[in-house]
């Protein structure tokens, strides 16, 4: 976690509310995959680049002891925020330098994090931390794959989220297209001969127009183009909520669409 994008008070609110629980069925998935792999009993997860924890709530009922870690504090102080469960606790710290001892964790997780990775440390520390047969599981999305739904203007709104994506694409960091490539270069490095690559699960949800705006604003790419010009980065999320409204032919961004996502997981198990 050597980049340091997502320390700011303003882009960790943006985080806690507008950026998107994973969904239940990867959730599934890599809870069946850690039970066969380990078996029970499931004792510590840790949520590597936690944000403000919407991950780490997500595995807090499956396991006796959560600990989310990220690198900045202003995210943790929006998890530490939320009311939920006692067995989560956040720290500030690095994939790369873990605060656990040799062979003590059964699972270590990232959502939409693995790609801001120091990869060659990360996996060192993977395989000192994790216990015999213990799993990693890697989880993001392929936005170059999202899809909006409304009624017939489908494809004028997918234009339009495209439009934003080619403004903001100068501001992208290579480590984005890591993300976007599925973390294919990680995946390979991953040192455990156990490993599996799960391309696409395909999820479908209900946004509101003010959040699917919210959740452009959480993006790396928006948050650099904010910095070198505040001015016109809040002209864009209105122009674009503006135009979402227009093509809807409604008037209140609390209306709801239809958001279809591409999800993909790495998983893989230390030999036992």
């Amino acid at each position: 976690m050597t980049h340091r994008l997502f320390e700011g008070k303003d882009h960790a609110s943006a985080y806690q509310k507008y950026r998107f629980t994973p969904p239940e069925e990867l959730n599934n998935i890599i809870l069946q995959y850690l039970s066969k792999k380990k078996g029970q009993p499931h004792v510590l997860a840790v949520d590597l680049g936690c944000g403000t924890g919407q991950n780490s709530h997500l595995l807090a009922p499956h396991f006796q002891e959560v600990v989310g870690i990220d690198i900045s504090e202003c995210q943790l102080e929006e998890a530490r925020a939320v009311p939920g469960y006692p067995n989560i606790t956040y720290r500030r710290g690095t994939a790369e330098d873990l605060p656990f001892p040799d062979c003590s964790v059964d699972l270590l997780t990232a959502a939409s994090a693995a790609h801001w990775f120091d990869q060659s440390r990360f996996l060192a520390e993977a395989s000192r931390v994790l216990k015999p047969r213990g799993c990693v599981a890697l989880l993001g999305f392929s936005d170059l794959n999202t899809r909006l739904h409304y009624q017939d203007c489908g494809e004028r709104l997918n234009q339009i989220y495209e439009e934003v994506r080619q403004v903001l694409l100068p501001y992208t960091s290579n480590r984005v297209t890591v993300s976007e490539g599925k973390l294919e270069e990680l995946y390979s490095a991953i040192p455990f001969p156990d490993k599996e690559r799960i391309d696409s699960v395909q999820v479908k949800s209900s946004i509101s127009v003010r959040n699917l705006v919210g959740f452009i604003e959480t993006w790396s790419m928006f948050q650099i183009y904010k910095k070198k010009d505040p001015k016109a980065a809040e002209e864009l999320l209105l122009k674009t909520q503006k135009r979402f409204l227009e093509e809807m032919g409604v008037m209140s961004p609390a209306t709801e669409i239809e958001q279809e996502m591409e999800y993909f997981c790495v998983l893989a198990s230390k030999p036992g």
